[in-house]
């Protein structure tokens, strides 16, 4: 049995360790967004220089970068010829050709929610919530999250999901997006199904007009997006489709929100939600891979914006429980859940609207 001295020493080098490594979020973040990982990733050792060059940076930042990344062990360095390297096995997991495997990605969200730090701690204090206007990068970062994990999915393991629909969606369909953000799911269905008719809703302007402008230069005709708050959908038997990608757990009114959609959806009709793979339970997320970082950005993001339009606040976190008892509360009964073998972040929700009453839960 370990002494109280023991288990102190262990637990401080823990922390010394949660401090180097959130001092290396950061730096991922920023070799992510000055593609420095990229470019290293073709480049044999170099000095800072020769990086600096390459990347077309500053080299005194970039030296100070590499430094922190090389006793961070994720870059190599010989000090004989002051050469940096990063190795392949790393390089893997922190680039952009690396598609759904780019962990690097992930970082970004430690900047943007320490940007809003001292708004939360107020919150603490006094409760109330951080609204969407506070958080610089949000939706950008949200926007390349899903690219490189949802979007390449899409076509080839989201949609076969459900028997038959690549089959209708092919002939023509009507087709609703949730929190649809910068819309780059919506278009990826729109432009491979040009028979289908496709409309996205979110609440934020900034994301609809990039959305509408990236919509035009793809030249979709099939698609639109609309600012719109979804607890007050009106549509009634409007759609054979809805999906909400990650949309559902940070609403102000989550269940209301599911109510609207259960009411657009045409009878047979499909509802695709993707949230997040948890427990409603803690004490069964301990094991989670990436349960610190969910449970964060719940607290900085997800559950605080939702109190900030007086919400429930549900949280990133509200499980797979939690959300079936709300499915089940608006009427939904035929509920399948789905992992796609890439994304140790999500699951996916199938349901229909039927008039056969039964529940499965695959795991």
């Amino acid at each position: 049995m370990k002494s109280e001295t023991e288990v102190g020493v262990r637990f401080e080098e823990k922390l010394l360790r949660i401090c180097n490594d959130a001092a290396l979020a950061l730096m991922i973040s920023i070799g992510h967004r000055t593609k420095l990982f990229d470019v290293m990733s073709d480049l044999p050792p170099s000095t800072s220089e020769q990086v600096a060059d390459r990347a077309m940076l500053n080299e005194r930042y970039v030296r100070e970068w590499l430094n922190a990344c090389t006793t961070g062990g994720i870059i190599d360095y010989v000090r004989e010829s002051q050469q940096y390297s990063l190795p392949a096995e790393h390089a893997r997991w922190l680039v952009r050709k690396s598609a759904k495997d780019n962990l690097a990605a992930l970082a970004q969200y430690i900047s943007v929610l320490g940007s809003v730090e001292t708004e939360i701690v107020d919150c603490f204090e006094n409760g109330g919530g951080v609204p969407y206007t506070s958080f610089n990068r949000f939706h950008e970062v949200m926007a390349e999250d899903s690219g490189q994990s949802l979007v390449p999915a899409l076509l080839e393991s989201v949609l076969p999901l459900v028997d038959g629909l690549a089959e209708r969606m092919n002939k023509g369909i009507d087709v609703l997006d949730i929190g649809c953000g910068r819309g780059l799911a919506l278009m990826r269905m729109a432009g491979e199904f040009p028979n289908s008719r496709f409309v996205g809703y979110d609440f934020s302007d900034e994301t609809i007009q990039f959305a509408l402008q990236e919509a035009t230069n793809r030249k979709l005709s099939n698609v639109r997006f609309e600012v719109h708050d979804v607890s007050i959908i009106e549509d009634r038997n409007r759609f054979d489709l809805i999906t909400a990608f990650d949309a559902i757990h940070d609403q102000a009114k989550p269940l209301k929100v599911l109510e609207n959609i259960f009411l657009a959806l045409r009878m047979d009709g499909v509802f695709i939600m993707q949230d997040i793979d948890a427990s409603s339970d803690v004490s069964k997320n301990v094991d989670h891979p990436i349960g610190p970082l969910l449970y964060s950005i719940s607290c900085m993001h997800c559950m605080t914006v939702s109190l900030a339009l007086d919400g429930e606040g549900l949280g990133t976190m509200w499980g797979r429980e939690t959300a079936i008892d709300y499915l089940q509360k608006c009427g939904f009964q035929s509920i399948r859940i789905e992992k796609l073998d890439h994304d140790i972040q999500n699951c996916i929700y199938v349901i229909q609207k039927e008039h056969t009453l039964s529940t499965t839960l695959r795991e």
